[in-house]
């Protein structure tokens, strides 16, 4: 399992500005590729993304890859003291004790996120969304002053910007454009939303479908279109 360690500090900032990012050691480019199925080789996004990351090291050999499986890492709660301490982010409020402590490892998470220069997000359609493990994670790294900043007169800005990101969406359906069910779709719906608000605009979607009707038909399109991508990517 991964643990995310606690910074020795927290940002002195309680506004909805952003946090000084950290400088990055290492001039290799890193790509994070978030895992959120937890079917391992039997998952068509794994299995595609696999294939795109494979193809992408060939293409980039000296760069970094970091595959972080969502199943496998100690992810908090948003809840008590983490939740408490968001408001005390917005209202310009101090910190208690309880407070800071479940802030830190919140700034641990979005700072380990936002030190990726590429991302790679590969997740399976559940329930027409969202696996909710992903979601978890989402919901600790949208954070005021860590990947968003609010001004009244700019508004909300994302924080995460200048860095591509690739969707690989496995379904068991056919929901893409045309298929007549996209009203359906609210998980590349709110990939594409997040994404934006985070600051995302080179959003690229690899669609592995319908894996409930011909798996290793939608498997081998999907890895056809991920090779394609890598090279580009």
């Amino acid at each position: 399992m991964v643990a995310f360690a606690v910074p020795a500090k927290v940002p002195s900032t309680r506004k909805l500005t952003p946090t000084q990012p950290q400088k990055k050691t290492n001039s290799m480019p890193k790509v994070l590729h978030l895992e959120s199925s937890p079917r391992g080789d039997r998952s068509a996004s794994i299995t595609v993304a696999k294939t795109f990351l494979d193809a992408y090291k060939t293409a980039h050999p000296g760069d970094e890859i970091e595959t972080l499986d969502l199943w496998h890492t100690a992810i908090p709660e948003f809840d008590g003291s983490t939740i408490e301490a968001k408001y005390a982010v917005m209202h310009g409020q101090k910190f208690t004790p309880e407070q800071e402590a479940a802030w830190k490892t919140v700034v641990k998470i979005a700072d380990h996120f936002k030190s990726a220069d590429k991302y790679v997000i590969s997740l399976p359609m559940w329930n027409f969304g969202i696996p909710y493990k992903l979601k978890q994670y989402i919901d600790v790294i949208a954070q005021p002053g860590l990947t968003f900043s609010f001004t009244p007169g700019v508004g909300y800005k994302g924080l995460v910007t200048g860095k591509p990101l690739v969707l690989i969406l496995a379904r068991g359906g056919a929901y893409g454009p045309g298929s007549g069910a996209e009203g359906y779709d609210a998980q590349s719906t709110y990939m594409k939303q997040i994404a934006g608000f985070l600051g995302f605009t080179d959003v690229k979607e690899i669609l592995v479908e319908p894996t409930g009707m011909n798996k290793d038909e939608a498997e081998e399109k999907g890895k056809k279109q991920a090779v394609e991508l890598a090279g580009k990517f």
